[in-house]
């Protein structure tokens, strides 16, 4: 059973170990789940990324397409050559900025106009607003002087004159196979970026210098992806394509190429307007493509937000599961252990459970009385050897059967009304009956059938008394008595006698409890016997000593040192008288009279008598200061045989402690005194026996088992009540209640009167 016990026990540093290994799975399990969710993420943001930037670059073409060849079909018009080089007239000047400012309208381009060879605008679109372009000169455009060329031109720039961005288109207007002048169409792409709402990516629109001037964040424009060199920020200035703006690159604190096209870049955020963002740093997906035959370059930015919570989703998702199973092996580990130990425990309870039944069996088996042992339905479970005698058969035999044969019809009919009675009363069937031995012979028994409970098993429990000498001297009697009437007048004398004689034993019978604490009296005497003897041989001596110094100081007539010497003597045997009268009060035969007694008296008589043993086993004995305040109804000196017990037990309790204290508490109430005597020894180990008649758990010479009943019933006779119990903090605590000396009813007093006259 012990290779059991231990089966399922873990050292302190195999749980540490366990416990280490545990933690360090789980760290290496979130890393690589960090690592792999992080690289599967960033896979579905680039595929998004890059889907979502091939939509923008072809709505970004799609409008470019129907704008590019506008120029090219206007300048076939023949209205453009009335007034190149220079208009031939008013009337053809106004009649063409009508024309193009119509076909703006129409085509819904931001601005149309049309300049002469040398650059200048003889004609636009907006000629009757405040910024007109005509007479403004633009040769120094791109666009210009690709047209003047003979190529078709498109060019990105911030107007000079109107400061919006926009992209122009352009293309030559011939006059008799020479190229007379230019016809351009601007258009606005605002509206590109102002249609782009999703927050969590940012459109960036590029020339092949890398300079943003087109951007869902108003603060990257006129910026630049990369920094530029000086010579490359002089050459853009100076073409005034982006104004005065300064061109200063973003704030990439950070760049990692993830895959061909593709780069993980960390920024500075600085938008005060993203009220949504935490300023610091943000990190960015960044892909870019490029327009064909426009000269532009696409990128776009995707926030790494929603790859950091794709990441943190699958950490918590693999740390539930992970927590969740080593809770689930947990469980199962638990539960084996409480398997192991609950198999253990019944291992445990098993063979506890045999050694009591051992124990009570050799109790039964050595009894004097015959014990049967009947289970649940009324069938013989065990015999003591005294049944077997007295029935003349064995146990074996009658295992399992009915008590029919064993006793009259009478018997069987009250002891089967019994057994068949589903009450749970306690109360125990009591009957004389004749009981049949194996040869059906009948002799007289008393039965007494009770039920108890072992295990949570029903049992009943049957107490068989041989009565065949009683019924043979009651048969005696009653044959004696029925002389007696026959001869009354003959048979006085003997009559007489008889009735004295059993009036003697009936006195005896009454006097059996006072001789019992007689008895018990004079065995504490006995154990005190050794400290009496050691402190009455003290002033014995002393008066040796000092009678043979008087004798010989009065042969040399030193009269008054003889007188000291006297003097002491008589102190000495005063002492001695002292010591005894406590002794002699104690062991002298109480009268019955229950009287207001103070707890004093009671204090000082049984110190008087224990405080020899007390003072040679260094015993600390602590009664309360208010005892000369409390006064109880009980007979002095039989209360003092109660106190003396329970001292003596507390003091057998607390032999072989370094610290042994014996405490006596005191609560007193109009009506009652409660009296606690507790010791700090270890208790005791079965209090509902405690007060069983020859019931005791010391060793050999230390008592029968008598002193605790005999107290029991001397309170009781009081009209109190004595307990026991094992205190919280350790060792024994007996409680003895009793009537306080003015709550005892008179005509209670007047009964005990009556009963002790």
């Amino acid at each position: 059973m012990k290779s059991y016990s231990h089966a399922g026990k873990t050292s302190p540093f195999s749980k540490v170990l366990i416990l280490l290994s545990v933690l360090a799975l789980f760290v290496v399990l979130m890393m690589q789940t960090a690592t792999i969710s992080r690289y599967q993420a960033l896979l579905e943001l680039q595929h998004k990324t890059e889907a979502d930037l091939n939509r923008y670059i072809i709505t970004v073409q799609q409008k470019l397409d129907r704008f590019k060849d506008l120029p090219k079909l206007l300048s076939t018009h023949p209205d453009l050559l009335s007034i190149l080089p220079h208009p031939d007239t008013e009337e053809n000047k106004l009649r063409l900025n009508l024309f193009l400012e119509e076909v703006n309208d129409i085509i819904g381009a931001s601005d149309t106009y049309l300049m002469n060879r040398e650059g200048l605008t003889v004609a636009a679109s907006n000629w009757s607003m405040a910024r007109s372009f005509i007479g403004g000169n633009f040769s120094f455009r791109p666009y210009f002087t690709d047209a003047v060329a003979g190529e078709a031109g498109s060019y990105f720039a911030l107007g000079t004159t109107s400061q919006q961005r926009g992209y122009f288109f352009s293309y030559p207007v011939y006059s008799e196979g020479e190229v007379a002048g230019v016809i351009v169409v601007k258009i606005d792409l605002n509206d590109v970026e102002d249609h782009w709402n999703d927050p969590l990516q940012d459109i960036l629109v590029t020339d092949n210098d890398d300079v943003i001037f087109i951007s869902t964040r108003p603060e990257w424009k006129f910026r630049t992806l990369t920094p530029l060199s000086n010579k490359d920020q002089l050459r853009v200035r100076q073409s005034l394509r982006y104004g005065d703006n300064p061109l200063i690159p973003l704030d990439i604190t950070h760049r990692e190429t993830f895959i061909e096209g593709v780069e993980l870049v960390t920024m500075k955020s600085s938008d005060p307007t993203k009220e949504d963002e935490p300023r610091g740093q943000q990190q960015y997906l960044l892909m870019t493509l490029a327009i064909e035959d426009a000269g532009l370059n696409v990128s776009m930015l995707s926030s790494m937000k929603v790859v950091d919570q794709k990441v943190l989703s699958a950490m918590v998702l693999v740390s539930f599961i992970y927590i969740a199973l080593m809770l689930l092996i947990w469980v199962l580990r638990v539960r084996y252990r409480l398997k192991m130990q609950q198999r253990d425990f019944q291992l445990r309870e098993h063979k506890a459970l045999e050694e009591s039944e051992a124990r009570i069996r050799a109790i039964i088996d050595h009894t004097h009385a015959g014990l049967i042992t009947l289970d649940e339905a009324g069938t013989v479970r065990y015999m003591n050897p005294t049944a077997e005698k007295l029935f003349g058969v064995t146990a074996k035999e009658l295992k399992g059967q009915y008590l029919s044969p064993l006793f009259s019809d009478a018997a069987r009919t009250l002891c089967w009304r019994y057994i068949m009675d589903d009450t749970t009363d306690s109360t125990e069937l009591t009957i004389e009956a004749d009981a049949l031995d194996r040869h059906r012979r009948a002799f007289p028994v008393e039965l007494t059938l009770g039920r108890m409970s072992v295990a949570g098993e029903k049992l009943f429990m049957l107490t068989i008394h041989d009565i065949t000498e009683r019924k043979q001297y009651e048969q005696k009697l009653r044959d004696a008595t029925e002389a007696l009437e026959c001869r009354v007048q003959e048979r006085t004398k003997d009559l007489v006698e008889t009735n004295a004689r059993l009036m003697q034993e009936m006195t005896q019978h009454r006097n059996t409890q006072n001789e019992l604490i007689q008895t018990a009296k004079l065995a504490v005497l006995g154990q005190l016997s050794a400290g009496i003897n050691h402190e009455l041989n003290q002033p014995l001596t002393a008066i040796r000593n000092y009678a043979d110094n008087g004798l010989a100081f009065l042969e040399r007539g030193k009269l008054d040192t003889v007188q000291n010497n006297l003097k002491e003597i008589s102190g000495l045997t005063g002492r001695m008288a002292k010591i005894i009268h406590p002794l002699k009060e104690f062991s002298r035969k109480s009268m019955n009279c229950i009287e207001p007694v103070s707890l004093k008296q009671i204090r000082d008589g049984v110190m008087s008598v224990m405080y020899g043993r007390f003072e040679k086993e260094q015993v600390q004995v602590s009664w309360p200061t208010n005892v000369d305040q409390v006064w109880v109804m009980a007979d002095r000196l039989r209360l003092e045989q109660v106190f003396v017990n329970l001292l003596t037990n507390a003091l057998q309790a607390v032999e072989g402690l370094n610290h042994k204290i014996i405490q006596v508490d005191v609560e007193s109430s109009a009506k009652e005194t409660l009296i606690r005597v507790r010791d700090n020894g270890p208790g005791v180990t079965d209090p509902d026996r405690v007060f069983e008649p020859f019931y005791t758990t010391k060793t050999s010479g230390q008592g029968i088992g008598l002193g605790l009943p005999i107290s029991q019933r001397i309170i009781e006779s009081f009209f109190g009540e004595l307990s026991v119990r094992n205190h919280a903090q350790g060792g024994a605590e007996f409680l003895i209640r009793l009537p306080s000396a003015n709550a005892m009813p008179k005509s209670a007093l007047a009964d005990m009167e009556i009963e002790k006259d």
